[in-house]
């Protein structure tokens, strides 16, 4: 018998449990995927406290439309005029603080902290005083600080879908341009790229996804769906096409499984659940991703120092000294020696040739770093790879002619 509880979430999760709740879950994949998509070059940049500031001075924005909004006689809460205001102010935000770092001696992060901290406390005292006047739909404006997926309408939900998807789409558009801003802004400005405008396309697109991302994570979390994803996805490739995919994958996901979840327990914020969702994919790339992760770092250093230590053994055999204790166990189980190792080190026709082979590599690295110590390549393990892996064949003779015994 199916449990009821996993057949609700197999249902929320293939947008099986009613128009609304697929239109909302849909959303917030795609704000996912969005912030995951622009998170990407945001993290490349180093611009991720940025978005963090961006975040956060968003707030008294959108206390000031609010007023706005109730002194014209508009809607309660019109959540376009809202976003209006989060976006003048998150703007205001940013260039306040491009305007420290470049005017002044404070340093990014000492700007960032500053326009952080100030932006978010006006915003804060613009609620309060909103709180005290006789206004209908103020109460619900202390949603944009932690989210509120569940309360999201079906036109917000789509509009928020739309606009993610539409920021996904500009990175896509613009690839080439934003991969040169990230690896090399110097080149890109010598060659004449627009680094300045490519600079504020980029902002321009985090503050999108952080503006549609308040009705769902809120302002404080919204910047883990920018850097959360990409960082994730870091762990799992150096290709730049890759990591985006992933990234976008990631973001996605999380939206997904964290809105799902946020239906299920409905008594839980729904824009923290996101966010535990996505740093428990971050936690399985840390420990187990094959390119970066923990564990896989953990067995590529075990496996080097084993290679190290049983080709050190076999050198020790073939010059004559035995081996005792683990690394003759091992030998044994390798099938390089025969069972008389602890009396002498009696090497096998395989040991023998695996010893000989062990021997002419750490001579050859040996006259290498010697004669090139400045050329030694980034990716070899010296005392482990085989010279003829690394280094061309021309190389390896010229060594073996001036290793040679004279």
């Amino acid at each position: 018998m199916i449990d009821p509880l996993f057949e609700e979430a197999l249902r929320i999760l293939t947008f099986q449990s009613g128009f609304n709740s697929a239109v909302v879950v849909a959303g917030t994949a795609a704000l996912g995927l969005a912030g995951g998509t622009v998170g990407t070059f945001l993290l490349l940049r180093r611009r991720a406290l940025v978005s963090d500031a961006l975040s956060h001075a968003t707030l008294p924005g959108i206390a000031v439309a609010f007023l706005v909004g109730a002194a014209l006689g508009l809607p309660e809460r019109s959540l376009p005029l809202l976003l209006a205001g989060a976006v003048a102010s998150g703007v205001v935000g940013l260039l306040t603080v491009q305007a420290l770092s470049r005017f002044t001696r404070l340093t990014e992060d000492s700007a960032i902290g500053a326009v952080l901290s100030v932006f978010f406390g006006l915003g804060v005292v613009l609620l309060s005083v909103i709180q005290n006047l006789e206004l209908g739909g103020q109460a619900g404006l202390k949603t944009f600080i932690l989210g509120q997926t569940a309360a999201m309408a079906q036109g917000e939900a789509i509009a928020i879908g739309l606009l993610a998807a539409g920021a996904a789409l500009a990175v896509a558009l613009l690839f080439k341009e934003l991969r040169v801003l990230a690896f090399d802004p110097g080149f890109a400005a010598v060659q004449g790229w627009p680094v300045g405008a490519l600079d504020l396309v980029l902002m321009g697109l985090a503050t999108l996804v952080t503006v549609i991302g308040l009705q769902t994570v809120g302002l404080i979390l919204v910047v883990a769906l920018l850097i959360i994803p990409p960082a994730a996805a870091r762990f799992w490739t150096d290709r730049l096409p890759a990591l985006t995919l992933i990234a976008a994958v990631i973001g996605a996901l999380s939206g997904w499984l964290g809105a799902t979840l946020s239906a299920l327990l409905p008594k839980l914020p729904a824009g923290a659940v996101i966010v535990l969702v996505a740093g428990g994919f971050f936690l399985l790339s840390f420990l187990f991703a094959p390119a970066r992760g923990l564990v896989a770092a953990a067995l590529r250093q075990g496996r080097l120092r084993l290679t190290f230590a049983e080709r050190r053994a076999l050198t020790d055999l073939l010059d004559g000294r035995p081996v005792q204790g683990a690394a003759a166990l091992w030998l044994r189980l390798r099938g390089y020696v025969r069972d008389d190792v602890r009396k002498g080190g009696a090497l096998t026709p395989a040991g023998q040739a695996a010893a000989r082979a062990a021997a002419r590599d750490r001579r050859l690295w040996e006259r290498f770093l010697a004669d090139y110590p400045a050329l030694l390549p980034a990716h070899a393990n010296w005392g482990v790879d085989p010279i003829d892996s690394v280094l061309p064949g021309d190389m390896v003779r010229l060594l073996e002619e001036r290793s040679a015994p004279s």
